[in-house]
C-alpha cells in the first residue's frame, strides 16, 4: 500500500510541476496557443507516466542500495 501511495504522490508531483512550467512559460514568453483541456490532458498523461515509472522502479532502486 505504501508503494502505491508513493507512486501516486510522484504522479501528483509531475502534474504540479507541469503546471508550474506552463505558468512560467506564460509569464516569461507569452500565452500558450493550446487549449486548457489539452493542457489538462497532457498534465494527466505526465502524471500517469511518472506514477507508473515510480511504481515500477521503486523496488529496483531500493534493492540496489549500497550503504
Amino acid at each position: 500500500m505504501r508503494r502505491i501511495i508513493s507512486a501516486l504522490l510522484w504522479g501528483l508531483l509531475g502534474i504540479l510541476l507541469f503546471g508550474v512550467l506552463i505558468q512560467a512559460y506564460y509569464l516569461l514568453i507569452g500565452p500558450v496557443n493550446i487549449g486548457l483541456w489539452i493542457l489538462v490532458a497532457i498534465a494527466v498523461m505526465i502524471g500517469i507516466i511518472v506514477a507508473s515509472t515510480a511504481y515500477t522502479f521503486e523496488v529496483r532502486l531500493l534493492s540496489n542500495r549500497r550503504f
